[in-house]
Parts: structure tokens; sequence; C-alpha cells
């Protein structure tokens, strides 16, 4: 369907910390499936994604290998391989394989979709939305504008600061960028000190702040939620 080569990142290298449990977020059942089946299965099922990464724990590989890519028969994840500490450190080491060419069938001038594994809602729409952005605007983030009013506070917590609520979006995945865009990015990111890479929350902030690039908010949908906690298990539970 698509012109250039589109690769997935898919990012399950998270804890069950916030979860309260002892199993990662990214494996816990949710209707009888694994919580990373989801996005996997959107990627394995779209016209749009040619190939996908996914990136795990270096614990998890053997049991992501078998028992869901394997076992469930994605065979469009190309490489299973550990994250590091950090999600930006997670999605540099993807990013290396592709510099490296190390893809059945290297993506050099393509698009990179990264996508949190934990947002079991991901939709072909979501895919061709972003997909027809980023043929345009070369950066785009999957978006949702904030219905609640927002405030921004000092540090002691008081309010300083109310922005209008129709300029405020809440940032989602996936985020899609030309592949050589995000590249330079992110190598320029691993430039700096660490203690500045400490602040990176998502990736379209390694573009705006490695490469002053502006990135495109793409209308989403309030479905498109990411499971950190209890509460958002049952609200998954729920849609689904």
């Amino acid at each position: 369907m698509t012109g250039k080569r589109c690769t997935a990142i898919i990012l399950a290298a998270g804890s069950g910390k916030r979860m309260n449990s002892n199993t990662p977020k990214q494996f816990l059942l949710l209707g009888g499936k694994p919580l990373l089946w989801y996005s996997l299965h959107a990627v394995e099922q779209s016209e749009i994604i040619d190939d996908c990464i996914l990136v795990t724990g270096a614990e998890d590989i053997e049991y992501v290998r078998e028992e869901i890519v394997q076992k469930y028969g994605f065979h469009k994840v190309d490489h299973v391989i550990a994250g590091g500490r950090e999600r930006y450190e997670s999605v540099y080491h993807a990013l290396c394989r592709i510099v490296e060419g190390d893809m059945s069938v290297p993506n050099g001038d393509g698009y990179i979709f990264v996508h949190d594994g934990a947002r079991p809602f991901l939709s072909e729409e979501i895919l061709a939305d972003t997909y027809r952005e980023v043929c345009e605007h070369h950066a785009c983030v999957a978006a949702v504008l904030a219905k609640d009013t927002i405030k921004i506070a000092d540090k002691d917590g008081f309010a300083v600061r109310t922005p209008e609520r129709k300029y405020v979006w809440t940032v989602q995945t996936p985020q899609v960028f030309d592949a050589q865009l995000i590249i330079e990015a992110y190598q320029k990111l691993f430039r700096q000190p660490e203690a500045f890479r400490q602040g990176i929350t998502d990736d379209a902030m390694v573009v705006e702040s490695m490469l002053e690039f502006p990135v495109k908010l793409v209308k989403s949908s309030y479905q498109n939620i990411k499971v950190t906690t209890p509460e958002d298990m049952r609200i998954a539970e729920a849609f689904l």
C-alpha cells in the first residue's frame, strides 16, 4: 500500500511496578491474550507496516520469541532485541539495528513507527492517519486534545498558569518519523551527557530538542490508552 518501507518499533521492556505485579505488564492477560499481543496483531494485519523490531527485557527474549511471536504467528517481527533501562535507550537499540542494516529488508530511507506495546488499541485508522501526516510533515505523533483543564504549577505546587485547553494535547504513540530524521536525532542525543538524556520522555522530544524540527500532532482515539496501572487494565477490559 505504501511507497516507502515502514518499520514498526514495538517497545515492551517495561516492568510491572505500577501494576503492583511481579509479571511485566506487557505479559498480563487481557481477554485471554497477553497485552503485547494486541499491538503486534495490529502490526501484523496492517497494510502499512512492513516489518517490526520488538524490544523487550533481556531476560524475556526467549519467552517472547517462543510464547508470543512464534505461538501467535507474528511473521512481521524481524528481530526481538533487548531494551535499555530507559525508554529512549530501547528506541536507540532498535534504531541501531536499522542503521547497521541488520534487517531482512533494510530500511534506510523509509518511515519508523515507534509504538508502546502497552497500548493495545492501536488501529489501522491511527496507522493510516499518522502515515499520511508523516509523508507530508516528516515527523508526527498520535495525540488527543486534553479533556480536562490543565494547570501549570511552580515548584511549590501552586498554579501559576492555565493554558487554553484547545492548545493542550495528550501525546500517545505511534510516533512516526522519516528514518534518517529519527536516526540523526537519536545519534545526536547519545552524544549528550547522560544527565541531559534523563529528561527525555518521548521520541518527539528527541527530534524537537536535538534538531529543532517541528512535530505534527495527529488526532487519535481516546481508546488508545497506555495500560500502566490496575485501573487502566479495567478500562482496557471495558473497551475490549
